[in-house]
């Protein structure tokens, strides 16, 4: 393993044919998750069940837990509850109310070992938990998918508050990022290319992994990113090849 990664080391410049390629493979999930029936849209009664460590679902911002059901339906084939936050909508509010809604589901039903599945925003959201609202360690681990850790250069020029949370200089983001003690538990998956986050995903002390494609939802209906999330979930991070971090 070599030295530990800094801030937004993993941040690649691509061509401009590789980022268009990346846009269009990326979005035909999104279209898929929105073209879904509205008997499709209502959270499975049988999730609750399971015997296995529960698995809080955290999705991204402007999207609803459905983003991460493939991930979510084999995990509760497996024998894992699956835990969707109620009036999470499409995740715009701050990251530390969000989480801060979360730890109170997690608290109510008194979840214990729990291992938190989270993409993009999602990963912030369950991080704040981990350092700040979890204070009866309920929160085993954590596994993230493309998630801003460093921020996104996007944010500083889209006219958007809710993005605006996700710029590198964002005092709040750079606060977390200096919270290194829960970076251990964490398994950071990123794609070898995200157009979205292009400062990276790599995490000072976690578990960085690399998946085999490009693209922000890409991975999310991938069948061997899938493979690998649900590995990483199951088994920790030692069930997956990981990279320098």
């Amino acid at each position: 393993m070599s030295s530990t990664p800094t801030r937004g080391e993993g941040h690649r410049r691509v061509g401009l044919r590789r980022f268009v390629r990346t846009l269009l493979f990326d979005y035909p999930y999104v279209v898929r998750v929105h073209l879904v029936p509205r008997s499709a849209r209502r959270v499975p009664a049988d999730w609750r069940r399971g015997d296995r460590a529960p698995v809080l679902l955290l999705p991204g911002v402007y999207e609803t837990w459905r983003f991460l059901r493939p991930i979510a339906e084999r995990l509760h084939e497996l024998g894992h509850p699956i835990v969707v936050v109620p009036g999470m909508g499409h995740n715009r509010r701050p990251v530390a109310a969000t989480a801060t809604v979360a730890q109170r589901i997690v608290d109510a039903h008194d979840l214990r070992d729990v291992v938190v599945l989270a993409h993009s925003k999602g990963g912030l959201i369950g991080k704040t938990m981990m350092v700040s609202t979890d204070r009866d360690g309920r929160l085993a681990r954590m596994v993230t998918v493309n998630s801003p850790f460093s921020g996104t250069r996007w944010s500083l020029y889209l006219p958007n508050r809710t993005l605006k949370a996700f710029s590198p200089r964002d005092a709040d983001l750079l606060r977390l990022a200096d919270q290194l003690e829960a970076n251990s538990r964490i398994t950071s998956m990123a794609s070898g290319f995200d157009a979205h986050v292009t400062e990276g995903s790599v995490l000072p002390g976690a578990t960085n992994v690399t998946f085999p494609v490009d693209g922000h939802f890409r991975p999310l209906g991938n069948p061997e990113c899938i493979d690998m999330v649900v590995a990483a979930v199951e088994h920790g991070p030692d069930a997956v090849t990981h990279d320098a971090g």
